[in-house]
């Protein structure tokens, strides 16, 4: 069976690839840090994002540093299952076409 029918559609974005991936080894990450590190729009990381929380894989926490808002994001224990699958039928890909 080929395993392309294993991947996860939500991590086809190069964006979502690259925030779960970024929050795989780290416990969490502010949106600024996020918008930097993947050089994204502020517009166009929200929809990422908003299409990552409304499956379950990231929380989204929202707090204070002095006056300014703080938007910091995390992976949940169903994100990073999927992500581990979604990585894992990446791998037997490669392997599969070998």
């Amino acid at each position: 069976m080929n395993p392309i029918g294993n991947l996860n559609k939500i991590f086809e974005s190069r964006i979502r690839l690259g925030v779960m991936s970024m929050l795989m080894v780290n416990e969490d990450v502010n949106f600024n840090d996020l918008k930097q590190m993947l050089e994204v729009t502020d517009g166009n990381l929200a929809s990422h994002l908003t299409t990552l929380e409304s499956n379950g894989y990231i929380k989204v926490h929202k707090g204070f540093i002095g006056r300014k808002t703080n938007t910091t994001y995390s992976i949940t224990k169903i994100g990073e299952k999927a992500f581990k699958s979604h990585l894992a039928a990446l791998e037997d890909m490669i392997k599969f076409n070998k």
